[in-house]
């Protein structure tokens, strides 16, 4: 059985960021990308006004993959020290953030993890936060049973809101030749969770945008695939602009559209890692600056506040973002 012995951060990637790699769109997109690029535009045109529910600030939501344990304790450590619980709830209160997604390693409720994790779920719920825990691995696929157990570990004990989902099946080396049984097996994990869900905990799953573009096994698109089964989506588009035909409110104006047509709550995720680990300097803000983030999830969120279900903006991820804060003059 692999040992999920860390929070789990995103590899390296291959070539690009697996999440918001450029994918080779065949001419039969075409006609979606136009429609989402009028729809930007549109939105873009005038200011809307606030859906019910919809937030009153761009940024609400953040991930979080470090813990303050050092690594030397205990090899699930990332030995952050601002994300100390009181450290970490309070950048949280200051920011008005209303949804974290903090990491859970493999068996969170053993070892010193064990109180870090609920100590800090306690404080952001202090705070007024929905807390959900955070996780997932390419293996899970064959064996979702790891997913129930390490979903049972997580929320063992905890006030959390929902778990959060960041499994990334495109990133294993059969994404190219079995996709569509990769997808099959990625569903199925989803269902499996879903079902050990303790009552009252919802399912959240990260989503790149471009998967309402990629068919489902069955029919539709991944995308609706995976919305049939999640309570609220992250639509990751990891982009450094918001407008523009490569831009992050036309690349994820399909993914909105589904989206809304399903019901289910949503927000828009951005990046913050240097562009190394983002796959480039396109796919993250990490080397443009505090400013230009505020300033960019402020045109997303200006467009989208009069959309249905939607969350507001997240944040990938809380070291990245304090650097990046940090930096700014």
């Amino acid at each position: 059985m692999p040992v999920h012995d860390r929070p789990r951060r995103r590899p390296a990637p291959l070539l690009t960021h697996p999440l918001t790699r450029r994918l080779t769109r065949p001419p039969a997109r075409t006609l979606a990308l136009t429609l989402a690029g009028a729809v930007a535009a549109s939105a873009l045109a005038a200011p809307a006004s606030a859906a019910d529910g919809a937030p009153p600030q761009p940024v609400t939501t953040m991930w979080v993959w470090d813990n303050s344990i050092p690594r030397e304790v205990d090899a699930r450590g990332t030995g952050y020290a601002p994300a100390d619980p009181a450290v970490l709830a309070a950048w949280v209160r200051e920011r008005g953030l209303t949804t974290v997604h903090l990491s859970a390693p493999w068996a969170a409720d053993v070892g010193v993890v064990d109180p870090w994790m609920t100590a800090t779920v306690d404080a952001l719920n202090a705070e007024g936060v929905d807390v959900g825990v955070l996780g997932g691995d390419p293996p899970w696929l064959d064996e979702p049973h790891l997913a129930v157990w390490w979903l049972q570990a997580a929320v063992h004990g905890r006030d959390v809101a929902h778990v959060q989902l960041d499994v990334e099946p495109w990133t294993l080396p059969g994404w190219r030749t079995d996709r569509a049984g990769i997808l099959t097996r990625w569903l199925t994990m989803l269902d499996t969770a879903r079902a050990a869900l303790p009552e009252g905990v919802g399912l959240g799953v990260d989503m790149p945008y471009w998967l309402a573009w990629e068919p489902a096994p069955g029919g539709g698109t991944v995308a609706q695939a995976v919305l049939a089964r999640a309570d609220s989506v992250g639509i990751v588009t990891f982009v450094d602009h918001a407008a523009g035909r490569d831009g992050i409110l036309a690349l994820s104006a399909d993914a909105v559209a589904q989206t809304v047509a399903a019901g289910v709550p949503f927000t828009i995720g951005v990046e913050t890692d240097a562009p190394a680990v983002a796959g480039g300097a396109g796919w993250t803000f990490g080397d443009d600056g505090a400013d230009v983030l505020a300033a960019q999830v402020q045109v997303v969120h200006d467009a989208l506040v009069a959309t249905p279900g939607y969350r507001g903006v997240a944040v990938q991820h809380y070291r990245t973002w304090r650097e990046l804060e940090a930096a700014t003059p």
